[in-house]
């Protein structure tokens, strides 16, 4: 007489190297070598219809709301925009929402959470909007080839400086160097832009967004910098990017705490769907902020 078997749990799905996902594809390209064109400042027909039907589900369908403000600090077009803080899959949206449907937004964004499709590459290459980055991956130079062709076309070349979801509601995490360093090598116009309001989704969720003003890393560094730059990627460079980093966080660091309070609903408030659609665009893995049922 056998044994009975015992029923089986199904695994949680482990996330994948961006490494082992690079192998698989044959390598990894990176910004322009992956786009293959001169990224542009002008919103195609595509672009416009996509952010139509964008906007329809998320303030339609799960009827999100954003309440930004700052606009009349933005510049015409062809800086880099520093967005913090980062806590879900809608931060994209809400930066988009905050800026003018043209100039186009380009973000350096992660391509293995991103391409987790075939047909999703597809259509992301063809509507634009994303440089895409390998994590372990390929040095900052390619980055910065990026940051300096979005801004020579008058673009809008984002960033989110913390590089994952994984931190604290209503506070800044850890901001990585590459965005200060970027800002130094290219010397464009900065512009800083808390958001507050993403680390959990529901129906009617209320966000928030507040463009900051402008400034640049010679501003940042402020006049102990004597505006000479160290040779690239020697570590003078990254302390002076370490130092003009921690700036830009001592200015978003209050915005963003501020604008939180505003976001924060009272704990009775009607919370539907929210594990789904909190987790709508995300990959597997856990999240620090993630609150119980």
């Amino acid at each position: 007489m056998t044994a009975p078997v015992a029923p089986s749990r199904k695994r949680p799905r482990a996330r994948i190297r961006p490494e082992a996902l690079a192998a698989a594809r044959g390598g990894a390209r990176e910004g322009l070598d992956w786009l293959g064109r001169t990224p542009e400042a002008r919103a195609s027909l595509l672009y416009r219809g996509i952010r139509l039907l964008a906007r329809f589900v998320l303030f339609g369908l799960f009827r999100f709301r954003i309440e930004t403000s700052g606009q009349e600090r933005l510049p015409q077009g062809g800086y880099l925009l520093v967005a913090a803080a980062h806590r879900g899959w809608m931060d994209p949206f809400v930066v988009m929402h905050a800026l003018p449907i043209q100039p186009r937004c380009w973000f350096l964004g992660s391509g293995p959470s991103t391409f987790t499709s075939r047909w999703r590459e597809l259509l992301v290459h063809r509507l634009g909007g994303l440089l895409p980055v390998w994590r372990g991956g390929l040095g900052v130079e390619g980055h910065v080839r990026s940051a300096r062709a979005v801004v020579e076309a008058g673009a809008v070349f984002a960033q989110m400086p913390e590089g994952t979801v994984n931190g604290p509601p209503g506070r800044l995490g850890p901001f990585r160097p590459g965005a200060a360093l970027i800002a130094l090598r290219t010397g464009a116009t900065v512009v800083p832009l808390a958001m507050a309001g993403t680390e959990e989704l529901y129906l009617g969720r209320r966000m928030a967004s507040r463009v900051l003003p402008p400034t640049s890393a010679r501003e940042l560094l402020g006049p102990a910098w004597d505006g000479r730059l160290p040779p690239p990627e020697s570590r003078e460079e990254l302390e002076l990017a370490k130092r003009a980093s921690e700036a830009l966080a001592a200015l978003l660091g209050p915005a963003v705490e501020a604008l939180h309070l505003r976001t924060v609903d009272p704990p009775g408030h009607p919370r539907r769907l929210r594990r789904r659609l909190t987790w709508l665009l995300l990959g597997p893995g856990p999240l620090a902020h993630e609150l119980p049922d």
